[in-house]
């Protein structure tokens, strides 16, 4: 899971970077001041949906291998969503079995995050390189 993640977030940033860098995405005239702010705001969606789709994939996993810790697709989807977040809540734990599979998790979230972060600072200063303050 954590490779197949780690490929969907290369895909997914990929993506979002050859659109910022796209010239047809480029605007003119009135609409011009506020083209670098559209470019980051899709950025940072982009990265959601890429992070929200890797939670999914994760839940998904989590789901199938029939943990009786996580017996519904809802209890998987929530542990998955707080463990990649590192968030943690603790409400939902896994058994002695499997927990070293939610730190893995965890890992890759915190990884993919602080990739997410620099990807998004990346865009953000291209963008603005030629401007002064």
């Amino acid at each position: 899971m954590i490779g197949i993640t780690v490929i969907v977030h290369a895909c997914a940033l990929y993506i979002l970077l050859r659109f910022t860098e796209h010239p047809h995405f480029h605007l003119k005239g009135k609409l011009y001041k506020f083209h670098k702010m559209m470019l980051i705001i899709i950025s940072v969606l982009g990265v959601f949906l890429a992070t929200v789709i890797e939670i999914w994939l994760w839940a998904i996993t989590l789901y199938f291998l029939d943990i009786s810790d996580l017996p519904t697709f809802e209890s998987a989807l929530y542990f998955s969503t707080s463990t990649f977040t590192t968030v943690g809540y603790g409400d939902l734990v896994l058994s002695e079995d499997w927990r070293l599979l939610g730190s893995f998790e965890s890992a890759n979230g915190l990884l993919l995050f602080g990739w997410s972060t620099a990807f998004i600072f990346e865009i953000t200063a291209r963008l603005y390189k030629t401007e002064t303050l």
